[in-house]
């Protein structure tokens, strides 16, 4: 069983987290392994082509066999990075990760035979030279993954993800290499009607990779509910799962275990979304640093109050963060928790606060949220805990609420550009916002991103902004 991480920490809210602190984050560990992988596979295929080149061509010709492992090679990373070779799951089981690299490798070597077809410059190469090269890097593949095991065990441990097992009142498991915690011990309630609860749920699984809830029949929805929005892989014990041989499902033990939330988006769509955000989000502070600058002057000379206004929103995981814009509103009239939204000819905006909403200039400073990793570019939009649809909380409206949470918040969404936007006087208009951020969190890509982008672009001013 893993041990807590002990951390200084002094302040109530970081003492929370000290508390909540399951396990330490593998995420760089597993990071540096896919690195190490990466240049020992690479070295291990251009160490074959050197080889048989010295071998069949000669030591004068080890340059020339060179050549073709230089042309395979992001080929071969490209398929790699694609066909899962670097991923939890290649980690975890050796066999696995060599048949996912020996797969690329093959792959690879087709595109190349089938580039030479095309080409017509097959005639320039080896057949043999080529054939035997691949085949040696294939071993050497095969060697340097073995030898990599002991680093990998070394770095992210023999279970290579952080597995938790959390007991609600349910059955007891054995999960060889899980941590088990109660929780009643770390008070997890997974309270839908609750925000602080779903935040101090959100914490304790921060780090974690997957869970196993264990717990009575009444409190299953309620923890798969609370699953689906934490960011990790969660299941939920189930007794019928064995009798039925329900599909999506997977018996631990004398016990059966229902699959409910599927976790984060994969290592490369991450790295994707993260490097495109920080690369949007610093651009346009530069870009826009003209209009923050004169933006944040005409507050401070309208009425001498704050120029940022910081509330607490609900974010990733369901896991508080604090949220910055321009303040629009009067000094002491701003509401911190939403608990009456911005209306029409509102008495509370400042002259500068209205024409910066109409504009949506006011959002600009949450590219800082970017940069800092609490938001993206694109997600559901965040909101204040004490919104209210009509007269009821997000939630109440729709349990599904929390799942929106499974993916960080955006300055815009898929919502916002179909005009889902504005007050939520009715509840209809948080359904309708609701709707389109699952949508959006089913079928997420790069390309769509991009096009919301610029989609926003369009409806930057519109007759819902106030």
């Amino acid at each position: 069983m893993h041990a807590p991480i002990a951390v200084r920490q002094s302040s109530p809210a970081r003492q929370v987290n000290k508390e909540l602190t399951i396990a330490p984050s593998l995420e760089r560990r597993r990071l540096q392994c896919y690195l190490a992988q990466i240049i020992a596979d690479l070295a291990g295929l251009l160490s074959g082509f050197a080889i048989l080149g010295y071998l069949y061509l000669g030591p004068d010709r080890i340059a020339d066999a060179l050549i073709t492992g230089q042309v395979l090679a992001p080929i071969f990373l490209t398929v790699a990075l694609y066909n899962g070779t670097y991923s939890i799951d290649s980690l975890r089981n050796i066999g696995r990760g060599i048949s996912k690299a020996l797969l690329a490798l093959a792959l690879s070597a087709f595109a190349i035979v089938l580039i030479g077809f095309l080409t017509k410059s097959g005639a320039q190469f080896s057949r043999f030279a080529f054939t035997a090269g691949v085949g040696l890097s294939g071993l050497f593949l095969i060697w340097s993954r073995l030898q990599m095991r002991s680093f990998v065990t070394w770095r992210c441990g023999a279970n290579v993800m952080n597995e938790l097992v959390l007991n609600d009142g349910g059955p007891s498991i054995n999960l060889p290499g899980a941590i088990e915690i109660s929780a009643s011990e770390l008070q997890l309630v997974p309270d839908l009607n609750d925000p602080d609860a779903m935040h101090r749920v959100g914490l304790a699984l921060r780090h974690i990779d997957r869970v196993v809830v264990s717990c009575p029949l009444e409190k299953r929805a309620a923890w798969a509910m609370a699953l689906k929005g934490a960011n990790v892989t969660g299941e939920v014990l189930d007794e019928q799962v064995v009798q039925l041989g329900a599909q999506g499902a997977r018996v631990i033990g004398d016990q059966g275990a229902l699959l409910v939330s599927a976790g984060p988006l994969g290592l490369r769509s991450r790295a994707m979304k993260r490097i495109f955000d920080m690369f949007c989000a610093a651009g346009a502070l530069v870009l826009l640093s003209p209009v923050l600058l004169l933006t944040a002057l005409a507050i401070k000379l309208e009425d001498g109050g704050p120029v940022l206004f910081v509330q607490k929103r609900v974010g990733r995981g369901n896991r508080f963060f604090q949220m910055y814009k321009f303040r629009s509103m009067s000094v002491g009239r701003s509401d911190k928790d939403a608990a009456v939204l911005t209306m029409r000819d509102d008495d509370r905006l400042t002259r500068i606060g209205q024409f910066i909403r109409r504009t949506s200039i006011d959002e600009l400073p949450q590219l800082f949220n970017v940069l800092l990793g609490d938001m993206s570019l694109v997600g559901p939009r965040p909101h204040a805990v004490g919104a209210l649809a009509g007269d009821k909380l997000y939630w109440e409206v729709d349990l599904r609420y929390w799942h929106r949470h499974s993916l960080k918040p955006g300055l815009s969404g898929l919502a916002q550009i179909r005009g889902f936007r504005g007050s939520t006087d009715h509840e209809r208009d948080l359904l309708d916002r609701l709707q389109s951020d699952l949508e959006y969190l089913e079928g997420w890509t790069i390309l769509r991103d991009i096009q919301i982008i610029f989609l926003t672009l369009r409806v930057l001013v519109h007759d819902k902004a106030f």
